[in-house]
């Protein structure tokens, strides 16, 4: 078992910036741009997911990262957290689990590896209407079901970040919020594009950065945040 609280936070209102830790890792994502070569340089990046959208939205950077896929099954009891306090949490363990593996290496480092800046993300995305939280679709009756609840209205999109720096295995955490509208859909549209498969690794059974992006009329806030990672929250 992980050695970390699984109880909500006491209070959602917090946002920590994530990189404070590490002094002369910027707060902006404009001065992290111009830190590029020297981050390269300074800093170990791994990426605590195997989700291919994740990794897209970090190479953006332009920074060398590793993935490690945590093994955290995700079964946490909902009825115990808000949506906020539920995708931190996860975000929480995933990097948490990471890091401890890291911490406890099989076999020596290189001294090229060991001498740089550990720096784990770890990331968790969840769809949120009228306080549920939705996740992936099980199958497509169930996302069917997801999407008809989504249809013609606005839902939110939340994305817990958590960071550790320097091998820290209590993570600063942070929670990214979108609002995103969907257009008025019939059953025909909906089973359309159930049909080509999109929905299943999908938190709210859709993705925008796909074909997913035709039932969408607008959104509110970070466009990465919807899709899996919030640039702007994680510098």
């Amino acid at each position: 078992a992980l050695p970390i609280s699984l109880k909500p936070p006491k209070s959602n209102s917090f946002h920590i910036n994530p990189l404070d830790i590490a002094s002369h890792l910027s707060d902006n994502m404009a001065s992290i741009l111009a830190q590029v070569e020297a981050l390269k340089s300074r800093c170990r990046i791994v990426l605590a997911s195997s989700s291919p959208r994740r990794k897209e939205i970090l190479g953006i950077l332009g920074l060398p990262f590793e993935v490690i896929t945590p093994k955290f099954a995700e079964d946490l009891d909902k009825s115990l957290y808000d949506a906020r306090g539920y995708v931190m949490a996860n975000a929480k363990i995933k990097c948490a689990e990471v890091v401890m593996k890291l911490n406890h290496p099989r076999e020596p480092l290189p001294d090229a590896i060991k001498d740089k800046l550990l720096v784990v993300i770890g990331a968790d995305t969840i769809v949120v209407r009228d306080g549920d939280i939705l996740e992936k679709p099980k199958d497509a009756d169930h996302a069917l079901t997801m999407l008809r609840s989504l249809s013609g209205r606005q839902h939110q999109v939340m994305t817990g970040v958590a960071v550790s720096v320097a091998g820290c295995e209590e993570p600063a955490v942070v929670c990214e919020e979108t609002a995103v509208t969907f257009a008025n859909l019939s059953d025909e549209e909906l089973q359309a594009y159930i049909a080509t498969g999109e929905p299943f690794d999908k938190a709210g059974g859709y993705g925008i950065q796909a074909k997913g992006s035709l039932l969408v009329t607008g959104i509110q806030g970070d466009y990465h945040n919807v899709v899996g990672l919030p640039l702007a929250a994680l510098a």
